[in-house]
């Protein structure tokens, strides 16, 4: 695989949990980053990255965000509710307009939505990233862990293949300072590198941090109720359920595509911990 000329690159989701790690990779590699976010002056970005104003929900924002842009990384979903953007059609507009050869998408769902279905009938080189569950999911457990030295949790036995947000990152950025088409039409699954349940999980934490953390296994019936005090719909509770209790085959098995892809190693969960260990009262 080629690594290309320093180019400049967009990166929508700027200060997200994948995006902000891409801004820093593709900086400390030489690349020229053009930092999509909400509300620049609240940012805080890496020097070097340009910040500027907007989001893929809002096309009307978007004037001149694609010129002279090299290379995107896109999201498919709405960040202030994960809803499926619409908006995919004009964005593309936008993007072939202004000369952009090449796209990463990061995708929300498993099922082919319609910026996703915008982006396949159009001129670009597009790569879908599909990560099952981020590692800083675990971050739910941050003031329980700091506060009690405890996590209350259910469905002991789900398991998951959980991912470092660097990871995807880090798979982003290697697709966009391509010079070949080894990942064009491509849908990369992205996993860590092994299966945790919850114990698992709330065991590494507590050996990271050098000190007890218990697991109390929560019924069905208590973390329901405590999905829907949070304020989350039917569907929300079904579809937890769901991966809590039938999780898909992609979301529990190891993948070595991080690996195929960046040529190391996809991080550990111990890894995640210890540059988060802070959070947890470490």
């Amino acid at each position: 695989m080629t690594e290309a000329a320093s180019r400049t690159i967009l990166v929508a989701g700027a200060t997200g949990t994948v995006g902000r790690p891409l801004v820093e990779q593709l900086l400390a590699a030489g690349h020229r980053v053009r930092a999509l976010t909400r509300d620049p002056r609240k940012a805080d970005l890496p020097t070097g990255a340009e910040a500027v104003a907007g989001n893929l929900a809002d096309v009307a924002g978007l004037d001149g965000v694609f010129d002279g842009v090299d290379a995107a990384h896109l999201i498919s979903f709405d960040g202030a509710d994960f809803s499926p953007l619409t908006t995919g059609p004009e964005i593309v507009a936008l993007a072939e307009q202004a000369g952009v050869r090449r796209v990463t998408v990061l995708r929300g769902d498993i099922t082919t939505g319609p910026f996703e279905a915008a982006v396949e009938a159009s001129g670009l080189t597009w790569t879908y990233l599909a990560p099952v569950e981020f590692m800083s999911n675990a971050l739910e457990w941050a003031e329980s862990v700091r506060r009690a030295g405890v996590v209350r949790e259910g469905f002991a036995e789900s398991q998951s293949a959980m991912i470092h947000e660097a990871d995807i990152a880090a798979v982003a950025a290697t697709v966009l300072t391509s010079d070949d088409d080894a990942h064009s039409a491509q849908e990369h699954w992205l996993t860590g590198p092994e299966v945790l349940t919850p114990p698992d999980k709330v065991r590494i934490i507590g050996e990271v941090l050098r000190r007890e953390v218990r697991y109390v296994e929560l019924s069905r019936e208590e973390v329901v109720a405590e999905w829907r005090q949070s304020g989350y719909s039917d569907s929300d509770v079904e579809f937890f359920l769901a991966m809590r209790t039938e999780t898909p085959a992609a979301g529990r098995t190891v993948l070595p595509t991080v690996e195929q892809v960046t040529g190391r190693p996809a991080r550990t969960f111990a890894q995640w911990v210890r540059e988060n260990a802070e959070a947890f009262g470490g």
